[in-house]
């Protein structure tokens, strides 16, 4: 193997940080090493959705690792208009349907462990994976001489390890970020630095989610004619709150996401300003975002709903509270030679269930113009300043987007309900009706032509 023109180290092993991996294995002169805090790779949670514009992103993989994903999913791909949510009105004794999201192309669901799997699997035989490897902060060499000099890495079990450019993938609690905002943050004036350092916690939405899995069969014992039974997902909408439910693994499973709202705290979740005072979630202890549930605590916010929702509510046996947090739109997702990505960039609310395929849409175009040709080590920051420009406002309005969908969900919008069903189709035509390739090729030009400013 001839010598590597640098080595890249991803911090974190979940979906776009394996994402990054896989599509950085097109690219023999790059070395990747991806450190990962637990013993094991692993995703918390049960289902994940992804819509149209990043499973094109996925297919760019290559036709194999498609069709592993697809087998897990259980359906093919399709860019016909399909019905994919059904809107109900039900907090109320009998519910009222609203309308039916059509998307131009499946929404592809899957179970995270199956998603990871097919990740895995892809992964280059010289990609180095690391277990048991949480990073705690690093080291970035800056001036004259030892500018191009290897980052070091230093983790919580007190060993190090070096890289030339450094990926943080590691989630809404990242250790990169808050290292790399306080570099961003050095030499600014006072008003300048206090609200770039503001962005480094992750703050309570506002919003709290509630999530189980429930027996396919269970269900069909219980009520044989369910609607989620059928495909595709069910909302069933309520004031302050909702829960959604569609099958997974191959229909074995009901997967049920309920989400409250404090319409106050929503609505300011990602205003980089230190001055705006926010509660911190009341759990146990400020520091547990994540509980165990019984089902009388699950089906407490929703108990007066329909008797449809009622029928998937009776058949939970346990689940789980997660105190929905963000971060703060941030100033940059870049500096030097250090980049974040997904979550630790731009954790979102869940409502459009697009987190998962904004890490992949960035992996993909940061691998993109890592992986080109002409960047070089001198030139890693610039590349990552091209990906910061591209990714970063968009990240930012799908978060927005995002957002609102959760309001008009939980009806704190001023939208009527006759016309609630054209504003969130509206809201959600980005996820098929735009795709990455034009992003693609902006960050192709401005890596081939150093002459064009990044501003």
């Amino acid at each position: 193997m001839s010598t590597p023109k640098f080595r890249v180290a991803i911090c974190g092993g979940g979906i776009g940080g394996l994402t990054l991996a896989v599509a950085l294995s097109r690219y023999p002169d790059i070395v990747v090493d991806v450190y990962e805090a637990a013993q094991s790779f692993h995703e918390i949670g049960a289902g994940i959705a992804i819509w149209p514009r990043a499973f094109k992103v996925l297919r760019k993989l290559g036709y194999n690792f498609e069709q592993q994903l697809i087998q897990r999913c259980g359906y093919e791909f399709t860019d016909k208009y399909v019905p994919c949510i059904k809107h109900r009105k039900s907090d109320q004794a009998v519910g009222v349907q609203l309308f039916e999201l059509m998307s131009k192309g499946n929404q592809m669901r899957f179970h995270r462990a199956d998603f990871l799997g097919v990740l895995l699997s892809h992964l280059a035989p010289s990609c180095r994976t690391h277990n048991g490897k949480r990073l705690k902060s690093y080291i970035q060499p800056f001036n004259g001489r030892s500018r191009n000099s290897p980052i070091t890495l230093i983790f919580m079990d007190g060993s190090t390890a070096t890289c030339d450019v450094l990926i943080g993938a590691d989630g809404i609690k990242s250790a990169v970020r808050p290292c790399m905002l306080h570099e961003l943050a050095r030499g600014m004036p006072p008003d300048r630095k206090q609200s770039v350092l503001s962005c480094i916690n992750p703050i309570w939405s506002g919003a709290t989610a509630y999530r189980a899995l429930i027996s396919a069969e269970k269900l069909r014992a219980r009520c044989p004619d369910h609607r989620v039974l059928g495909g595709g997902i069910t909302q069933y909408l309520g004031k302050d709150a909702f829960f959604l439910g569609y099958p997974i693994s191959l229909g074995k499973y009901i997967n049920l996401a309920g989400f409250t709202l404090q319409p106050d705290l929503v609505g300011t979740a990602y205003e980089a300003d230190a001055r705006i005072p926010r509660r911190s979630f009341e759990g146990k202890a400020n520091s547990e975002w994540v509980g165990e549930l019984t089902a009388e605590q699950f089906v407490e916010p929703f108990k007066n709903f329909e008797k449809d929702a009622k029928h998937l509510l009776e058949c939970v046996e346990k689940g789980t509270l997660w105190a929905v947090h963000t971060v703060k739109t941030l100033p940059s997702m870049s500096f030097g030679r250090v980049a974040l990505l997904g979550d630790a960039a731009h954790a979102m609310m869940p409502f459009q269930g697009a987190g998962a395929g904004q890490s992949i849409e960035d992996a993909y175009l940061l691998a993109t113009v890592l992986g080109h040709k002409a960047t070089t080590l001198d030139t890693v920051p610039r590349a990552l300043a091209i990906y910061d420009k591209l990714r970063r406002p968009f990240s930012s309005d799908v978060a927005r987007r995002s957002r609102l969908n959760g309001q008009l969900c939980s009806f704190q919008t001023d939208v009527p309900l006759h016309e609630l069903g054209k504003t969130i189709i509206k809201n959600f035509e980005w996820s098929w009706l735009t795709e990455l390739d034009g992003a693609l090729e902006e960050a192709i030009k401005l890596v081939e032509n150093s002459s064009i400013r990044i501003s």
